[in-house]
């Protein structure tokens, strides 16, 4: 190892675009401070966010810094820069973690950095072999066999987590290339990124996982960014405080619905309601239950969006402001909404508006 490399274990967020994104940094950043198991001044790692907008962190033990421009390549290739970012940590340090913002620790994240090793990379899930999988478009798979790089054995990764040492960032280099050669053959795969690493480890490194340490929210991202943003509300002042290290411990990974006994008699009751509408009203149900956990109660307006959304998928149309008005009015609806009824319809009305508008 170099006698420059600086041993101290790092962290590393990349957050740029809309304060959303910010905003779940900070919340995964407090979130891995409330687990460290050390005092601050015995921490044994630091923390690195590479963002657009650094004012977001002045309150978080945190060193910034700006996104070098050319990080995107060749293709302006957004989630090329997470590895390009990376590696710009490995070439200073011995050993890093770069974590996506959509995320929140479990754990202490010196259980994490534990499992950062030479040989080894770490990443949040290790997926089912390529050959196993239903996702890739098969323009994709033939781009990647056309190359020559198609393996059927090869482990797909999620990464959410990207764990390496400096003795092995090689592989980053290597997926860095592959994205710039792959990206203009599968402009259409989203996930190009993340097969470009699983490519460069074969072979090479050992594979890890940690979702027993680290969630990763990208399923059902509107409710748990909702539990976030009213976390951040409460909290965005002293985000350090010991109210909002609290706070963040209640910002679980389970999805808010009402128990199963309650959803079974839902179930019974809204079987009177037409057909067209009963799976809606059932699912405007789920942001209606007075649950214990605030931040459970704030997806409120998750659940009512994702209902809408459903709904005219189902239909292959939009309603109308007059449709939903008249599916609000339902007195079961009603009775079974309670107190939760005014804000749900004023939301939903409002909601419908605004698209119409634009």
């Amino acid at each position: 190892m170099p006698d420059a490399m600086k041993s101290t274990p790092q962290l590393v967020y990349l957050a740029f675009g809309t304060d959303i994104y910010q905003r779940e940094a900070v919340f995964s950043i407090v979130s891995a401070l409330a687990h460290s198991t050390a005092h601050t001044d015995a921490r044994q790692f630091d923390i690195q966010v590479f963002t657009d907008d650094p004012q977001f962190y002045a309150k978080l033990p945190v060193t910034t810094h700006v996104i070098d421009p050319t990080w995107d390549g060749p293709h302006h290739y957004h989630f090329r820069i997470k590895h390009a970012a990376l590696l710009s940590v490995l070439n200073e340090y011995e050993k890093a973690v770069l974590i996506d913002t959509d995320t929140f620790f479990r754990a202490s994240p010196d259980i994490l950095l534990a499992r950062v090793t030479g040989g080894r990379l770490l990443c949040n899930a290790i997926g089912a072999p390529l050959g196993e999988s239903p996702s890739l478009p098969s323009q994709s798979i033939a781009h990647i066999r056309q190359v020559g790089l198609l393996e059927a054995s090869l482990r797909q990764t999620n990464s959410g987590v990207i764990g390496l040492t400096t003795a092995d960032k090689g592989i980053l280099e290597h997926s860095i290339r592959l994205m710039d050669d792959l990206r203009p053959l599968a402009p259409e795969l989203y996930t190009l990124e993340e097969l470009c690493l699983a490519l460069a480890a074969h072979g090479t490194l050992q594979l890890g996982a940690c979702t027993d340490l680290i969630h990763h929210y990208w399923s059902r991202k509107a409710q748990f960014r909702a539990k976030i943003q009213a976390w951040h509300t409460k909290h965005h002042g002293e985000p350090l405080s010991t109210a909002a290290r609290a706070d963040v411990l209640l910002v679980n990974d389970r999805l808010p619905r009402p128990p199963q006994p309650y959803r079974g008699w839902q179930k019974a009751v809204t079987a009177l309601i037409a057909k067209e509408r009963r799976q809606f009203i059932r699912e405007l149900l789920y942001g209606c239950h007075d649950y214990s956990n605030e931040f459970d109660r704030a997806c409120a307006t998750a659940w009512w969006d994702k209902a809408l959304v459903n709904i005219e998928e189902r239909l292959g149309k939009p309603l109308s402001a007059e449709q939903m008005t008249l599916w609000l009015a339902d007195p079961l609806l009603k009775l079974l909404a309670g107190r939760h009824h005014p804000t749900l319809h004023a939301h939903l009305l409002g909601r419908l508006t605004s698209k119409q508008v634009v």
